[in-house]
């Protein structure tokens, strides 16, 4: 199979690059730092790539049996100015209607494009399971995931597969929230956010990885899939069990006014607000979670750390 990747720079694309590889595909990454990926994969042909215009993505794309687009401006890097979300909204857009573009003109299209979103769409969900069938919610990220979504399914009107790509919290030691909360921890001033009732979705990243492939060679999986564990817990639940696993407190809660002040409009959908998400439609497909319960996922990822802990 000959698949290519936009966007591989992240923990979530290495490690999606790293089991493309294992399943021997012919694999092509679009990125704007080609030449670190060349560096960590050498068997993967990477080209240079603006994430805005496309000209010669023609010929990249040309042959591909799939395409995946996890491309955009990170969420939580810097504060939201007015510039700042127009850079997390107008970096999605601008790769996907490039990439729609290009495929649009090609007479031999690929099967299947799956592109990046997140549980975001869904905006604040106090209480409730939310499937896919859930309408979209309020909010900055919920109206990016929508617009971005939209110019998306446009590849569905040239007979084109589209996935889209709900995905929650992923969990990983070397990236994203786990890391950030791991500090703390180990400092022994670990604690929930807020008031910890939010809904954390979390999802280990070999799940997430393996969802993604699932969906991809899923032939009869399209539209919005939900990309996360089986097993939801709310915040307070998560800190619970991984200051279990360290060996450490986690009733040391941080204020929501303070991480408002520190953050601004961002603390609040990125870790005050959540949603009970269920993986619906991978779970009728058959898809087997390798970590469907919150405490075998974090014993795995923070085996290293356990050990010294105990010993």
């Amino acid at each position: 199979m000959r698949v290519v990747l936009v966007g591989g720079s992240g923990f979530i694309g290495k490690k999606l690059i790293d089991r493309l590889l294992q399943a021997h595909c012919e694999l092509t990454v679009l990125s704007r730092t080609p030449n670190k990926v060349k560096n960590s994969f050498r068997a993967v042909h990477a080209e240079l790539w603006d994430t805005k215009t496309n000209n010669a993505l023609h010929d990249v794309l040309d042959g591909a049996d799939a395409v995946i687009n996890l491309t955009g401006e990170s969420i939580a890097s810097k504060r939201w100015t007015r510039m700042q979300k127009q850079r997390i909204l107008s970096s999605r857009m601008e790769s996907t209607q490039a990439l729609i573009g290009a495929m649009k003109q090609m007479k031999r299209k690929p099967a299947v494009l799956l592109n990046a979103s997140a549980v975001g769409y869904y905006g604040h969900v106090p209480e409730g399971e939310v499937t896919e069938t859930r309408a979209k919610g309020n909010g900055f990220l919920a109206d990016v995931c929508a617009v971005w979504e939209a110019e998306a399914l446009k590849a569905q009107d040239f007979g084109i597969r589209v996935v889209l790509l709900r995905t929650g919290i992923v969990i990983n030691k070397t990236g994203g929230a786990l890391q950030k909360l791991l500090l703390p921890f180990r400092l022994f001033l670990g604690g929930p956010l807020g008031s910890g009732a939010q809904w954390f979705p979390w999802i280990h990243l070999q799940d997430e990885v393996s969802g993604i492939l699932f969906a991809m060679e899923n032939e009869h999986m399209s539209g919005p899939v939900n990309l996360a564990a089986p097993e939801s817990v709310r915040m307070s639940e998560f800190c619970k069990v991984l200051g279990g696993i360290l060996h450490r407190p986690s009733w040391i809660k941080v204020p929501s006014r303070a991480l408002h002040l520190v953050l601004g409009e961002m603390a609040g959908p990125l870790l005050l607000e959540g949603q009970n998400m269920i993986p619906q439609k991978l779970i009728a497909s058959g898809f087997k979670f390798q970590f469907p319960k919150l405490e075998d996922a974090l014993k795995d990822l923070l085996s290293e750390e356990v050990y010294e802990t105990e010993f």
